[in-house]
């Protein structure tokens, strides 16, 4: 499993976010955090987790009873790697949208311009 399929479930995800922002949370940690957000089970997020790990995006180590989870950035990097081959495409594209929505307030300004001048235009001609 890729980091992009770890990346495509909300749950793993919100994981990724609470270790990127803890650094090391413990899988009780975890599973309070994610139930918070979601309404999962303890079995469902310790999957997740399993996922996770068996992926190499994160680690885990034993600390006494408790297992301690950590982000690894390598597998994670390959991910950025493809979005930013994407990025370009994207930056183009959305470029090419505020040009067009620019034109449009443009030429909507413009219309209410002209529609200002002709209103009073009329309202002129029935005064006189």
């Amino acid at each position: 499993m890729t980091a992009l399929d770890v990346l495509g479930d909300p749950v793993r995800r919100r994981l990724l976010e609470h270790l990127a922002l803890a650094g090391e949370l413990s899988a009780g940690g975890l599973v309070t955090l994610v139930q918070e957000d979601f309404a999962v089970s303890q079995p469902a997020v310790s999957q997740h987790l399993r996922v996770l790990r068996e992926s190499g995006v994160v680690s885990a180590r034993a600390e006494g009873r408790r297992r301690v989870y950590r982000l690894e950035a390598a597998p994670l990097a390959e991910a950025e790697r493809w979005l930013a081959e994407l990025r370009g495409f994207w930056s183009q594209r959305l470029d090419a949208l505020e040009t067009e929505v620019v034109r449009g307030r443009l030429s909507r300004r413009a219309d209410d311009r002209t529609d200002e001048a002709d209103t009073a235009d009329h309202t002129t001609r029935r005064m006189a």
